[in-house]
């Protein structure tokens, strides 16, 4: 508990570090689920740039376009209703998490050194995969998010339950 309390202080303070670097964390620990439960590497074969580059992915790139597009979503439709929530996770689940996921794939690909080609070829090939998972996964997540959750801890929980999304991604996106 005083854990929590402690983030939340942290939070009020330093809401966008805090988000980032939130984001970040569990990115990392998403891949370290992926490569030791998933793939089951071990700890002699665990790859540590893998992980520090979704560590970076985090940080860089998810936690401030996510939490950006909180902010521009709540803009969008401010409200709490039920109806505002529905709006949300429809306008999330159909233009940005397409749009997220056409982007964060390639850019992995590019960090592992792929070619343009070879990256073009994966993301062919992955995307729409990883689309149709997510839709197993956020739609409801996302309703019950923008519905409950005050806007500050909305990147929050989602980088929680995105531990075992990060899981998939990470294994998605290492695949060759």
């Amino acid at each position: 508990m005083a854990l929590w309390r402690a983030y939340q202080r942290a939070l009020a303070a330093h809401p966008w570090k805090v988000q980032v670097l939130t984001a970040g964390s569990l990115m990392g620990l998403g891949d370290i689920v992926s490569q030791q439960l998933v793939e089951r590497r071990g700890l002699q074969e665990h790859q540590t740039r893998r992980t520090w580059t979704m560590v970076f992915l985090g940080c860089g790139f998810v936690g401030p376009v996510v939490g950006g597009w909180y902010k521009i979503l709540d803009r969008l439709i401010p409200g709490t209703t039920k109806l505002d929530a529905l709006k949300k996770m429809f306008l999330d689940q159909g233009a940005f998490a397409p749009c997220f996921l056409g982007c964060f794939l390639p850019l992995v690909g590019t960090l592992n050194g792929l070619s343009a080609q070879d990256n073009w070829a994966k993301l062919q090939r992955d995307y729409p995969d990883a689309l149709i998972t997510n839709y197993y996964l956020w739609p409801a997540v996302q309703l019950a998010n923008f519905y409950l959750v005050p806007l500050h801890y909305r990147l929050a929980v989602v980088q929680g339950v995105a531990i075992i999304w990060n899981s998939y991604l990470s294994w998605k996106a290492h695949q060759l």
